[in-house]
């Protein structure tokens, strides 16, 4: 199995709708991906800055591919990321999990 994960930052007083377009927009692209195994968004409040966390969990580096294109590590990103992200990092993070409980 891999774990994805992203994260992105919003301005506090963006954090609601922010959350609401992921719900809407992200998470039905992520579950169109045949090898999706669980998707986490988590929200974090720092001061007047809001932290967002994607956590996916993938079958195999192949279906990673199918959502992330040929560089997985490459964050991806929705035109409307514009008007909500305070920067757009550049990657994503991904492990192998080795063992699971």
């Amino acid at each position: 199995m891999i774990v994805r994960l992203w994260h992105g930052r919003t301005n506090i007083s963006k954090a609601d709708e922010y959350a609401e377009f992921m719900k809407e927009r992200a998470a039905p692209d992520y579950g169109s991906i045949d090898g999706l195994k669980k998707l986490y968004f988590l929200r974090r409040t720092d001061g007047d800055v809001a932290h967002f966390l994607l956590i996916t969990l993938w079958d195999s580096m192949k279906s990673v591919k199918k959502f992330a294109g040929e560089h997985p590590e490459v964050a991806k990103y929705y035109p409307e990321d514009d008007s909500f992200l305070l920067d757009k990092e550049e990657t994503s993070a991904l492990y192998e999990v080795f063992f699971e409980k």
